[in-house]
């Protein structure tokens, strides 16, 4: 005869499994939270309200990220520009425009991937982000990615491939490499901002799109 657990067994396991996500460094969300665009209204909404560090009292609007819930790909950036700000989208001055051809390059759609930044706040004047910024605000990405739960992260740039990784490599010695993150996989490349101050820079760049596209197609053959 089957039993179900006790109430004090359940909640024993599901502060477990938070306790294990929060030590893995991934803030999992609450079990059965609905679907995961209800989770992530969810978690926009707390964002909003989120007086963290002082660039929330600079912003003009937070920056929380886009796409679809579900998608296998998200891009992630460092933070908010000033087109950014403005609109209350990630990647939609001249750098978006640039990463929207580099995600149809490999044959996906802007509207396939999910894209968030780093901060979701932009810092003053584009400045690179503080430490405790990136303290403060990280987790709000974490987050993010384990409701989406996608197959491959692209880290676009040095700040947001040494906040996912936690470590103080640059980008010119991490890219070109893939690296395992929880059950999902991370391929780090430059900023798109970074590929129009340097064109000569866009060779690697689709180097390491290519990277992406065939460490996707691999991990399409395992279960997600």
């Amino acid at each position: 005869m089957k039993r179900g657990l006790s109430p004090g067994l359940k909640e024993l396991c599901r502060r477990c499994v938070e306790q294990r996500a929060e030590l893995e460094g991934f803030s999992l969300p609450p079990l059965k939270q609905g679907s995961k665009e209800e989770q992530l209204a969810r978690l926009y909404s707390k964002a909003k309200g989120c007086k963290g560090c002082a660039l929330s009292l600079s912003r003009t609007n937070l920056v929380f990220g886009e796409g679809c819930p579900g998608a296998e790909v998200v891009f992630v950036g460092e933070a908010p520009g000033r087109e950014e700000d403005i609109q209350g989208r990630p990647f939609v001055g001249p750098a978006g425009k640039l990463l929207t051809k580099m995600i149809e390059s490999i044959g996906m759609k802007r509207g396939e991937v999910y894209i968030a930044n780093v901060l979701k706040c932009r810092p003053p004047e584009n400045r690179d982000p503080l430490a405790q910024e990136k303290e403060k605000c990280v987790h709000w990405l974490r987050t993010q990615l384990a409701i989406v739960k996608p197959r491959v992260i692209f880290a676009l740039g040095t700040f947001a491939a040494q906040a996912l990784l936690e470590t103080d490599s640059t980008i010119s010695e991490l890219r070109g490499r893939v690296f395992g993150l929880e059950q999902m996989k991370l391929v780090p490349s430059y900023h798109p901002a970074a590929l129009l101050y340097h064109p000569e820079w866009k060779r690697r760049s689709w180097e390491d799109l290519k990277l992406l596209r065939k460490t996707l197609d691999e991990a399409r053959q395992g279960p997600r």
